[in-house]
C-alpha cells in the first residue's frame, strides 16, 4: 500500500515557493496540520492530499513515490546568494531534485559519458588549474565553440534554471560521482557561457571544501575567465587597445561578454587601470552591463536534442515522460528548458547500441 512522503510534499512547495503559513491558506488546510504532515506526525486524509495536490499543482501520484535526493544550500554554488532570497534559492534546490528525477530515468534508457573532471583543490592558482584542465581535455589555447557540448562530453549533466528572476544565476553539485550544473536560461549566451565556466571551477576546485569556503566566488570567477579567454590566445591576439569598440569586436572571439572581456585584459595588464575605469563607465553609460551589444547565438545541449529525438523515434514526449515521472509537465519543462534546440544539430551523431542503451556521443570540437 503505498505511504503518503512527507518530504515530497516539501519539496511540492518549495518549488511553489510557499511557506506553510501560505500553502495553508490557498489549500484552506491549517497551517499546523501542514506543519504536522511534514513533520509525519499526522497521516493526510485523502481529502486533505487532495486539497494539496490542488494547491501546489502536483499530481496526487507523485506525493506517494520514495524520496527525492535534495542538495543541501551548503553543497550548492550559487552565484548570487546575498542577492537571493530564502523561497529563490529554496525552489533552484527543489529543481535539482526534479532534475534528478529526470536524470535518472534518462539514465535507464541511455548511456551518457562518464565524468572527466579532476580535484584541483590543492591547487592555489585557479588560472593554474584552468590551463591544466584545457591541457587534460586536449583544447590548446583555442576558443571553446561550446561551453554546454564540451561539458556534457565530459559528463557533466546540464540542465536549465528557468526562474525568470535575476537573482538566480546558476550554481553546481556533485551528486555522488556525477557533476551537475544549473543554468538560468534566460541569460544571454555569453553570461551563461561564463557562468558554466564558473560552475566548472567550483566542481575542480571546491568539491570537498564546498563552495561556501572564503575566496570561492573569487576563485572561480578567475578559472572561468582563464578558461574561457586563455591568457597566451588573448596576448597574441590584443596587443593594445584605444577604444571600447576593439573590445566589442574582439569578445566574439571567446563568446563572452563585453564586460568580462574589459575585466580580463584589466587583470592581464593589457588594459591600464585608467582605461578600465574609463570603459567601464561608458558600459555602464551605453546599457551594456544589462544588455548583451551585438549578441552570440544561444547554445544548446547535444544530449536533450537527441534524447528527445530518439525517444520520439517510439512516439515518447516530454509529456509522457511527466507522466511517468508523476509530476507536473512545466517541471520537466523547466528543469531543460532553452536546451534543446528546435533542430537537430547535423554535427552531432548517435553511435550504435550498447547494451541495449544508446550510447550519446558528442564530437568535441
Amino acid at each position: 500500500m503505498p505511504v503518503f512522503n512527507s518530504s515530497r510534499l516539501k519539496l511540492a512547495r518549495k518549488r511553489r515557493r510557499m511557506t506553510s503559513t501560505e500553502l495553508a491558506r490557498i489549500s484552506d488546510i491549517s497551517a499546523v496540520t501542514i506543519s504536522r504532515i511534514e513533520r509525519t506526525d499526522n497521516e493526510p486524509t485523502d481529502e486533505t492530499i487532495k486539497a494539496l495536490a490542488t494547491a501546489l499543482s502536483f499530481p496526487i501520484e507523485f506525493f506517494f513515490g520514495p524520496d527525492v535526493e535534495e542538495v543541501e544550500k551548503d553543497a550548492a554554488s550559487f552565484r548570487s546568494l546575498k542577492s537571493m532570497s530564502a523561497k529563490e534559492r529554496d525552489a533552484a534546490l527543489a529543481a535539482a531534485s526534479v532534475a534528478f528525477l529526470v536524470s535518472d530515468w534518462v539514465e535507464v534508457r541511455f548511456n551518457l559519458p562518464s565524468a572527466d573532471l579532476f580535484d584541483f583543490g590543492h591547487e592555489r592558482d585557479p588560472q593554474i588549474a584552468a590551463r591544466r584542465l584545457r591541457s587534460r581535455w586536449g583544447l590548446g589555447e583555442q576558443p571553446i565553440s561550446n561551453m554546454i557540448e564540451l561539458l556534457e562530453a565530459k559528463g557533466v549533466r546540464v540542465f536549465s534554471l528557468s526562474e525568470n528572476t535575476r537573482s538566480v544565476d546558476a550554481f553546481s553539485c556533485w551528486r555522488g560521482a556525477i557533476p551537475y550544473i544549473f543554468l538560468n536560461t534566460f541569460k544571454s549566451s555569453e553570461h551563461s557561457r561564463f557562468d558554466a565556466a564558473h560552475e566548472l571551477g567550483h566542481l575542480c576546485l571546491h568539491r570537498h571544501g564546498g563552495p561556501q569556503q572564503k575566496n570561492a566566488e573569487a576563485e572561480a570567477n578567475m578559472f572561468a575567465a582563464s578558461f574561457l579567454m586563455p591568457e597566451a590566445d588573448v596576448r597574441s591576439r590584443i596587443l593594445y587597445i584605444n577604444s571600447l569598440d576593439q573590445i566589442r569586436i574582439a569578445k566574439k572571439r571567446w563568446g563572452v561578454s563585453l564586460s568580462a572581456l574589459t575585466y580580463r585584459l584589466s587583470k592581464l595588464g593589457i588594459l591600464s587601470e585608467w582605461q578600465s575605469r574609463r570603459f567601464f563607465i561608458e558600459i555602464n553609460r551605453l546599457g551594456f552591463r544589462t544588455t548583451e551589444p551585438d549578441p552570440i547565438p544561444h547554445e544548446f545541449s547535444f544530449i536533450w536534442q537527441t534524447v528527445f529525438r530518439e525517444l520520439w523515434k517510439d512516439r515518447i514526449t516530454k509529456h509522457d515522460i511527466a507522466e511517468a515521472l508523476h509530476i507536473p509537465a512545466e517541471e520537466l519543462e523547466s528543469v531543460v528548458f532553452g536546451l534543446a534546440s528546435p533542430a537537430f544539430d547535423p554535427r552531432a551523431r548517435l553511435d550504435a547500441e550498447s547494451n541495449g542503451r544508446p550510447v550519446l556521443a558528442i564530437d568535441n570540437k
